[in-house]
């Protein structure tokens, strides 16, 4: 699954981040068995005190207590028939599964949603082959499981088969799981409504009772009933389609491969595709609405590109015949895996050339490749349960980056993915982060494990790890583990097995020796010992929760090297920084290098201290080269004084990577109350002579950083001399840009963050240009071209009028470019006027202009804007019941609403008054790990203003 944040300019993402575009948010586990697998004798149902047992709905004994299924029955095979009605918007359905009994049950436990099941019949194996109609079952229903007991007269026997038949039906969900209903509007402005599935991680149960936990894979055998005015998508291909009576037809698809029940996907629409076949002879297409079919081909382009990639790259063939893509237009998430049909939001499939920027480009692009990868991570192998969803989407997301440079190297995403491991440092170097590891037993629980820990973090070690084993045996790692686990479950050890013993059977000599990899033994390996303990290593990065401090100081031709965990917001002097760096440590694998030659020195940091020889005398000295390890670097004495006296002579002896670390690790060292702001912010001098776009992007979003907050807080004389400052210091390279579409990916993203950047501190030439775009596109009706590149910010500055502002509403609600609503919803939301700011609210809560699914990020979007913040946070405070109505409690939506509304504020009082919301929400039983986040966020914010506001303020009278 891909978290999309739509709209958060921060940058998967799930919320997380903000990406470039219209803010993508996309996009974030211990191994424990939270619940008993074991068969329960079934004397137990008939002989212990029935108050043992959990009450089903109808005031009887429910004979299972645990939240995990028991694996006594275990699914073969589902035949699944579908009849949605599109007019009525309910279903009516049956199946048949086919189930191996284990040990003696008298009961059958299945997982069932807000379904009502009309009646259920079992066969044994032998009755099936003597057509004998089934015996009636009982059921029984326990909601706070969501699950469903069926009785059986007679008890199973072990090593047999049965054959469970369930009819049952319900009504289209109304929200964006399970089986529900979405629509879109055509170009002649007619609603039309199609029925579609979204199942991970627990929903599949809305849609039909199963065995809805990824351990129980099983074959599926789907038939969809529908009108001929429809198209019926399943996993697999069509087989056939039946004519029956009144007009109806009935398609009938090839049985799945076997596979987790979340991965099962349906759609009934009216949809029109673009295909191509790969060179293996998998058939791609892209589905998208009749009218947004021309959107579809850069999509279809990428994903016969990518797939190709992924089958030479993990030496596996993509199992199915073929794979469709489809745009949903109601959609809660970024994308969603499902095997052969993948799901996702428009904005995260249509590229329009006429209104998609270069950031909209890579974006589009890294959501194909994360699903993609999907196919084989996490559908071909799956995690054994939800506490390691990270060996899923932490492997897609860093096979972005494998995938997106090998295909195309032109959107240089290899500097991008720096941001994702940033990123995710913000949460992770909060004590109120978590393992990536950990256990999760409620659905609700199990939600919250979508997060940018589970996403980007583990990317980042990965990541980490491939730089340390190399390229060559970290691929050859990765493919012995989808071989050995196809079709099957794994957990963090069978990989970390894999990676240690990376050697394919092909590799093997006749004397059973592995010489595959000659060269890796004498690089890295013998850090390790001879069988390279990569569990013992990784078991440091995924079973505790946080990011080290690598404190680093040089002693003559030695460096004292010391790791503790990094921590934002509590600093050494405070009475509880020692207790919170007790029992951390970790393996880390260092590189360095040295002003005096560009060798990478490398050193596994297995204890709290060591010490390095240096071979010769050196003026300075930077760790983790190419930020490629998830560390951050702090040199003590004069190493910080030594690397910025580098960089303000000449910066180009450093990399552009390690320029864009230092900037990032420095700002880091403030916030943690080891170094002064002063310090970071004297490192900014020379940016002014930065050659690369991303190096002076990320010390540009610093500033901009601070310059927000003390608009936030309406603190001005800072604010102002923050404004005078950027606009003085970085003048010349904002007058140098144009106003157009030219240039590589990262000349166009700097465009567009320099422009929005100036325009937002109200820089007369620029509010003057946008201005004058903006009008001539009025007048052109909305048919003039505007570069892509600075669309947004010419709508930003339009919207500042009542006349500019209603005409976007007016288009936004016609558009037919899901990239370009999302630049005119940012727009809108950056209003001053609060009656506009309350219009959008209302009418991302009726649903109907803007859509439900963006409303979390548009009140993230209208809260971090000065005249927006208290609106918004007094809106989800009076309207919580509401949204929860619209969102799940643990939604990626949820989470994005309560963060995004809170977590910029920097007062006392707002800290008082967030922490009384969240425990009225606690009394009503609503507990989310984002409130101990936010209320850790905001106390940061506020240390971090305590300690560094005279000094900021000093700085600025100096430097401007």
């Amino acid at each position: 699954m891909f978290h999309s944040s739509a709209m958060v300019n921060s940058h998967r993402k799930p919320m997380f981040t903000i990406h470039t575009g219209f803010y993508c948010l996309v996009a974030i586990l211990l191994q424990i068995c939270i619940c008993s697998q074991i068969s329960v004798p079934s004397s137990h149902y008939f002989t212990e005190d029935p108050g043992a047992f959990p009450v089903a709905s109808n005031g009887e004994p429910f004979p299972w207590q645990e939240l995990r299924l028991p694996n006594v029955v275990i699914p073969l095979h589902y035949d699944l028939f579908v009849h949605p009605n599109l007019t009525s918007l309910d279903f009516v359905a049956s199946e048949k599964i086919e189930v191996l009994v284990s040990n003696a049950t008298q009961f059958i436990i299945l997982h069932s949603k807000d379904l009502e099941i009309t009646n259920a019949t079992l066969q044994s194996e032998e009755d099936s082959r003597y057509m004998k109609s089934g015996k009636e079952l009982k059921v029984l229903s326990y909601p706070a499981h969501q699950q469903i007991a069926l009785l059986v007269p007679e008890k199973l026997m072990p090593h047999l088969k049965y054959y469970v038949a369930i009819d049952f039906q319900a009504r289209l969900s109304d929200g964006f799981k399970g089986f529900y209903k979405s629509t879109y509007r055509t170009l002649g402005g007619e609603t039309r409504i199609l029925a579609v599935t979204d199942f991970e991680p627990t929903q599949a149960r809305m849609a039909f009772p199963c065995f809805d936990e990824p351990l129980f894979k099983a074959n599926f055998s789907i038939k969809i009933r529908r009108e001929s005015g429809h198209t019926a998508l399943s996993n697999m291909p069509k087989v056939k389609t039946i004519e029956l009576e009144g007009g109806l037809l009935e398609d009938h698809f090839e049985t799945t491969v076997k596979m987790s029940t979340y991965l099962v996907a349906y759609i009934v629409c009216d949809f029109h595709s673009v295909s191509g076949i790969t060179s293996s002879g998998v058939k791609v297409s892209i589905y998208a609405s009749p009218d947004k079919r021309n959107q579809t081909h850069y999509a279809l382009q990428a994903s016969l590109k990518l797939l190709d990639f992924y089958e030479k790259y993990f030496d596996i063939n993509y199992p199915l015949p073929k794979l469709d893509l489809i745009a949903i237009p109601d959609f809660a998430s970024g994308a969603m895996e499902n095997w052969g049909l993948i799901t996702y939001r428009e904005t995260s499939l249509f590229f329009d050339p006429k209104t998609s920027s270069a950031s909209d480009k890579l974006w589009v692009t890294r959501v194909i490749a994360h699903e993609l990868a999907h196919q084989w991570f996490g559908n071909l192998v799956t995690m054994e349960w939800w506490n390691d969803i990270w060996l899923n989407e932490g492997f897609a997301n860093y096979m972005e980056l494998i995938a997106v440079n090998a295909t195309y190297p032109e959107l240089q995403f290899d500097d991008y993915f720096l941001d994702v491991c940033f990123e995710v440092i913000t949460k992770d170097s909060l004590n109120s982060s978590r393992p990536i590891s950990k256990p999760a037993e409620t659905p609700t629980q199990i939600q919250e494990m979508f997060d940018e820990v589970s996403y980007n973090k583990g990317a980042c070690i990965l990541n980490m790890l491939k730089d340390f084993l190399g390229e060559e045996k970290f691929q050859k790692g990765i493919i012995q583990y989808l071989k050995k686990f196809s079709y099957r479950n794994a957990k963090n050890d069978d990989l970390w097995n894999s990676l240690s013993n990376s050697c394919l059977e092909s590799d093997f000599t006749s004397g059973g020796v592995c010489h595959s990899d000659p060269k890796m033994t004498s690089n890295m390996l013998t850090f390790l010992g001879e069988n390279a303990e990569v569990k013992e290593m990784m078991t440091t990065w995924t079973l505790q929760k946080g990011i080290p401090l690598l404190v680093v100081k040089q002693d003559g031709h030695s460096l004292r090297l010391q790791q503790e965990r990094f921590l934002q917001g509590v600093f050494q002097e405070d009475p509880e920084w020692r207790a919170l760096q007790e029992r951390y440590l970790w393996h880390i694998p260092l590189t360095y290098s040295t002003s005096s030659s560009n060798v990478i020195h490398r050193h596994i940091l297995k204890s709290k201290t060591d010490i390095l020889d240096l071979p010769e005398k050196t003026s300075w000295v930077k760790f983790n080269v190419d930020s490629n390890g998830y560390y951050i670097v702090h040199y003590e004495g004069h190493g910080w004084d030594q690397l910025i006296t580098q960089l303000n002579q000449n910066h180009t002896l450093l990399r552009p990577k390690d320029r864009i670390g230092l900037i990032h690790d420095v700002f880091q060292l403030v916030g943690a109350g080891r170094l002064t702001l002063d310090k970071a912010l004297d490192m900014t001098h020379y940016l002014q002579h930065e050659t690369s776009s991303p190096a002076l992007l990320k010390g540009l979003s610093y500033l901009e950083l601070f310059y927000h907050m003390m608009d936030r807080r309406n603190i001005s004389d800072i604010s102002e001399n923050l404004k005078r400052y950027l606009l003085q210091y970085f003048k010349p390279v904002i007058d140098r840009q144009s106003w157009s579409d030219e240039g590589s990916v990262w000349d166009r993203m700097l465009r567009s963050a320099l422009l929005k950047l100036a325009c937002d501190l109200n820089h007369a030439p620029c509010i003057q240009k946008a201005a004058e775009l903006f009008s001539q596109w009025m007048e052109s009706s909305g048919k003039l071209n505007i570069p892509t590149d600075v669309l947004k910010i010419v709508y930003s500055v339009g919207a500042q009028t009542t006349t500019g502002w209603n005409y976007l509403l007016e288009l936004y609600e016609l558009s037919m470019s899901s990239a370009e609503k999302n630049k005119i919803l940012y727009a809108l939301s950056t209003s001053k006027h609060q009656e506009k700011l309350q219009k959008l609210i209302e009418l991302g809560m009726e649903g109907k202009v803007i859509k439900t699914q963006d409303l979390a990020v548009l009140l993230h979007a209208i809260a971090r804007r000065p005249k927006g913040q208290q609106l918004a946070w007094d809106f989800v405070r009076e309207n919580w019941t509401h949204l929860l109505k619209k969102f799940d409690l643990g939604s990626f939506a949820i989470r994005i609403i309560i963060s995004g509304t809170t977590s910029h504020f920097s007062s006392k009082d707002k800290l008082q008054e967030v922490k009384l919301f969240f425990e009225s929400l606690e009394a009503q039983g609503s507990h989310l790990d984002i409130f101990q986040i936010v209320l850790e966020t905001i106390s940061k914010n506020i240390k971090w203003l305590e300690k560094n506001l005279p000094t900021l303020r000093m700085w600025l009278l100096v430097n401007t």
